[in-house]
């Protein structure tokens, strides 16, 4: 297929720097695809609230990821966003707004993520009643499933769909329902539903164990990865960095020292978009070489880093491997 005008403006005009990694990266990104590989997308930051769905959606029909390692806000955000869009706050100049304006924002039960405010009663208590029902189904009969599990019980069973603000179509987690696409939420505790979840745990409603732990979604992707990695391999396009990236990239060193399976494949394409700077032990800033010595990538891994804005640069690249 031929590319449309946003490739066609990007090949021509990303010739340097941060944009011809951009385009260098899309095209290591294609180059996988078309020779059979497969691809972990890795959330974090606020990508959900920045609507990454648009094009991510798209990109998840279209069978260009195969799995999403996501923290737990990305994963409520996207369906937040869903059923609650149309009251959305808007703030563009959040830099002016005084430590009293924080403050009327939090009473008017708005809580802001950069230019964008969440309202509380339209997404957060939305979803909680609804997934009250879930939880509380599951924990009676005795049944355990992962974070995104109940989150897809929630999306199939049509009960969100009087809600909806916007094309379900720009739903990345609506586009992952329909798939089952195999989706690792580490640290999901450190979310709102997550939080929610365990409030209800400390008033003794629920027990904890009906939700499966980080350590059981690391065995699980340790299952996975194997079966997955044959021929071209799995590749790795990481947005932002944290714990969204940092556990699952983690499995292949750990099946290959903890587990002793030395044939294990490393990671066969790596990309991250980050906006943090190499300094001072930090992981997200880390340079992709430092990865070698712990056993992620191997010499030969093709490696992209693009140290810029994800919400701009993200949607480019997903545009050009949908030929747009």
């Amino acid at each position: 297929m031929s590319k449309g005008p946003i490739s066609q403006f990007i090949e021509k005009n990303y010739l340097h720097f941060n944009a011809a990694a951009l385009v260098d990266a899309a095209k290591g990104y294609e180059q996988h695809l078309l020779e059979n590989g497969k691809m972990m997308i890795t959330l974090a930051g606020a990508m959900s609230t920045a609507e990454l769905g648009k094009s991510l959606a798209e990109m998840i029909r279209q069978d260009k990821v195969h799995i999403i390692s996501c923290t737990g806000a990305n994963l409520e955000e996207d369906i937040m966003n869903l059923v609650a869009h149309n009251s959305y706050k808007r703030v563009p100049n959040y830099r002016d707004l005084s430590p009293q304006d924080e403050w009327d924002l939090l009473e008017n039960h708005y809580n802001r993520v950069t230019d964008t405010c969440i309202p509380e009663e339209e997404a957060f208590r939305r979803l909680q009643s609804h997934l009250f029902d879930i939880w509380n189904n599951a924990d009676s009969k005795g049944e355990r499933y992962f974070p995104h599990e109940f989150m897809y019980q929630m999306i199939n069973s049509g009960v969100l769909k009087q809600y909806y603000e916007i094309d379900p179509k720009d739903s990345w987690m609506v586009a992952a329902a329909e798939k089952n696409l195999p989706i690792v939420v580490p640290g999901w505790e450190d979310s709102t539903m997550g939080n929610i979840f365990a409030s209800y745990c400390i008033k003794g409603e629920f027990k904890p164990t009906t939700m499966k732990s980080g350590i059981e979604y690391m065995m699980w992707l340790a299952d996975w990865y194997p079966k997955n990695s044959e021929g071209k391999g799995v590749g790795f396009f990481q947005i932002g960095g944290g714990i969204a990236g940092d556990f699952p990239i983690c499995v292949v060193p750990m099946l290959y020292q903890d587990m002793e399976m030395h044939n294990i494949p490393f990671w066969s394409y790596f990309c991250q978009i980050s906006d943090s700077t190499t300094s001072y032990g930090s992981y997200s800033g880390a340079v992709p070489n430092e990865k070698i010595t712990w056993g992620k990538l191997d010499i030969n891994t093709p490696k992209f880093i693009i140290e810029s804005d994800a919400t701009i640069v993200a949607p480019l690249i997903f545009a050009y491997l949908l030929d747009l």
